[in-house]
């Protein structure tokens, strides 16, 4: 039997980030109808950073914690998210330790 690793725990390792949130979002959803009309709204859940979320029958989005992986614009099977870079000098620093 081999050794046990630690599992590691995906918020934990979110905390050591840090963000420069800009006031303009890099992420735009391009018509809520599109998004009240998905059945599975898979923006909501396969965001690691749980940025989308299905509130009030709309989809708001919580852009000041974003990874930047760009996930949501794969996921969404409608192109429905205008998904951009932030401005220069926002957006999240990477602490890896």
């Amino acid at each position: 039997m081999g050794d046990i690793k630690n599992k590691v725990n995906i918020d934990d390792k979110l905390f050591l980030n840090t963000y420069n949130a800009d006031t303009i979002s890099h992420l735009i959803i391009k018509d809520q109808a599109v998004c009240a009309d998905c059945k599975d709204k898979p923006c909501t859940e396969l965001c690691p950073a749980r940025v989308y979320e299905h509130k009030d029958d709309k989809i708001t989005v919580g852009f000041e914690g974003c990874l930047e992986c760009g996930a949501c614009r794969i996921a969404c099977p409608h192109d429905n998210i205008d998904w951009n870079y932030p401005r220069g000098g926002f957006g999240i620093q990477f602490r890896l330790a």
